[in-house]
């Protein structure tokens, strides 16, 4: 029952995340055509330089996020 459970709740973060990332490239490209009406351009443009900031550590975690990404 219980493993029934986590993997009900498994599909919906997989369908709210893959939500999410559709309304974000949907923000990048209504950005590009619109001059960035919602912000959403100028927001991964502030989390990249966060990484970028850190250094050696900002670089590392971008890795990390993109093997765990990769892997799924």
């Amino acid at each position: 029952m219980l493993k029934g459970a986590l993997k009900t709740v498994n599909e919906w973060l997989e369908q709210i995340t893959d939500l999410l990332k559709t309304l974000i490239v949907i923000g990048i490209v209504v950005g590009i055509l619109f001059d960035d009406f919602f912000g959403v351009i100028g927001g991964l443009g502030r989390v990249m330089a966060q990484f970028g900031d850190a250094g050696f550590a900002g670089i590392l975690a971008l890795m990390i996020i993109v093997m765990w990404y990769e892997k799924k």
